[in-house]
This record gives C-alpha cells, structure tokens and sequence, in this order.
C-alpha cells in the first residue's frame, strides 16, 4: 500500500517552521518588530488570515530564537536565560520613587540596628502548643484570659486586673496607629515636590526677615506668614531649694575663678606676673600718651605741687 500521498497530504497540512521574512529580533524583551511592506493583495482578499500568518511568522522567529540561546535545566524544566534588552520601549510614566524611610528606620540605620520579624506563632507552655502571637487567642490577651491574677498592693478596691490589661493593650494599638499615620503622613510630604518647594520658600523668607535690624519684627507680613519662631528664654523659678541655690552660686564662682586664671595666664604670656590682672605696661604707657614712666611720674608731681600751692593759698 503506497501512503506517500497520506504523508505528503498530512505534512502540507502544517507550514514549515523556517520564516523568509526579515524581522529584528530581540529575546531579551520577548519581541519582535516586522518592519516589512504590508502585501495589499492578501491584506485586501482576507485580512484574517494575513494577520493569523503575519503574526504565526513572528512568533516561529522567536522560538527559533529562543531555542538557540543556552539552556540549563531547572525543577521546572529547561530554562534559557535571556540576554539583555537591546530595544529601549519608552516609559509613559516616570520611575516610582524610593519609600522614604520612617523615624524608627532611620534611627536603626544610623545605629545599624538590623530588622528581624517576629514570628506570628509563639510557644505556649501550659498549653504546651503553638499560639497566635497576636489576634484572636493571641499569646498578647494572656493577661486577660487567665483566671488569676495577682493585684498590687497599692491598687485601688475595684481594681479589675482584666480591664486594665486589655487597656494597656489598646493604648499600644492606637500609639502604633498613631504613629504609623504619622510616617505615612510624612512620607505622603516627602514625595510630594509642591510641599518640598513650600518648605523651602518658607525656609528663605524667614532667612531674610531675621537678615533685618529688628530681626523681622517690624516687617511687613505676608498673608498666611507664620510666626517667626525665635530663641526662647529659659526663666528660673523664683521659689527654688537651698541645695539648688547653694549648687548654682558654686558655679557662678567656680566661672568665675575659671576666667580670672584665663586672664592671669594670659598676663603671664604678655610678660606680666601671675598675679597682676592689669597689664601695668600698657596702662602706663596709656595713661603718658606714649611718653613713659618718668613723665607720668613728672607730671603727677607737678599736679601734687599746685594742688599743695592751692591748699596753701587758702
């Protein structure tokens, strides 16, 4: 029996896997460009069928290329690794910018404090099982759940140990809610540029207003302008202790001795003793107006004189 027509009836019934076509190819990002002339004809007679054929043809180009690229063989089965893109697809939107770290991150990357995740099961030893850390029958509701529980000495007489835990663990939920709101609040300003650039021009005007003699305050002020925030006083109580008084009048003369030792070494370096706290040099020579000792000691003795002739007279 001949079936060589069987076959050759079999095999035209699929096309065959080379593509006479010119196509730029790149694995890399799984496409393919056919920047080929449409043919008017076929696209004319039956488009669904020059599309199904325009783009069975791409699609053999790719495999053929895949499979030429190295392969190695994984649980999954083969797998080829693509190489990289050599077509640059242009993005609609920009890049997605970094989440901007929150206080306690910061906080642990400044001291390298590395992050570990608590594990949602802990040991429960009466129950000699694994519990829910936190939720329902969570390890954190013990104190409430348990039938004693021992009550300070100093608590009040309706004290009720099981109220005051849950309340304790409630006050934790909302600081955490709280304080998650807060980086996300602080997040959402950081990302945004409008607040950035308000921040900065706020920042420069109250540059310029202290830049003033009167440090801003008789400048004239913008419509929604916040007050300038400048250094506050610090006011001691007028009623303190004995001890806090005895101790803040120590250091007063305790700066004082300081600076009065500053001031003797630095007579001692001009060439003065120790023990002067006036440059006598300088002053002499301040007090003559340049001439020197002997004439300030001239002139005082000739004042001395006429103030005796005066005395005298009278």
């Amino acid at each position: 029996m001949d079936v060589s027509t069987l076959l050759q009836a079999q095999n035209d019934k699929f096309k065959s896997i080379e593509v006479d076509k010119e196509l730029e190819i790149d694995p890399g990002l799984l496409l393919v460009s056919d920047l080929n002339p449409i043919d008017a004809e076929a696209y004319e007679a039956n488009l669904e069928d020059h599309l199904q054929s325009t783009a069975r043809d791409g699609v053999q180009a790719l495999l053929a290329a895949l499979f030429s690229l190295p392969i190695h063989s994984s649980p999954d089965g083969p797998v080829a690794k693509l190489p990289a893109p050599t077509y640059e697809l242009p993005r609609a939107k920009p890049l997605p910018k970094p989440k901007p770290q929150t206080k306690w991150e910061r906080f642990a990357s400044a001291k390298g404090i590395q992050h570990s995740v608590k594990d949602k099961k802990v040991w429960d030893e009466e129950k000699q099982d694994w519990v829910n850390r936190w939720g329902r029958y969570g390890k954190n509701k013990e104190l409430e759940d348990q039938w004693l529980t021992e009550v300070p000495a100093n608590a009040d007489v309706d004290f009720d140990p099981a109220k005051d835990a849950k309340t304790k663990r409630k006050e934790v939920i909302a600081k955490n809610t709280k304080q998650r709101d807060a980086n996300l609040a602080r997040a959402q300003k950081a990302a945004d540029p409008k607040e950035s650039r308000k921040k900065e021009i706020e920042s420069t005007l109250q540059s310029t207003r202290k830049s003033t003699a009167s440090m801003g305050k008789f400048d004239k002020k913008l419509d929604g302008e916040k007050k300038i925030r400048g250094i506050k006083r610090k006011f001691e109580p007028a009623e303190v202790s004995a001890a806090n008084e005895r101790k803040s009048s120590l250091a007063i003369l305790a700066g004082l001795e300081g600076s009065s030792a500053k001031k003797a070494r630095r007579a001692e370096q001009d060439g003065q003793g120790a023990s002067d706290v006036v440059n006598v040099r300088k002053a002499v020579k301040f007090a003559s107006g340049g001439k020197g000792s002997h004439s300030l000691a001239r002139s005082a003795s000739t004042q001395k004189g006429k103030t005796s002739f005066k005395k005298g007279k009278r």
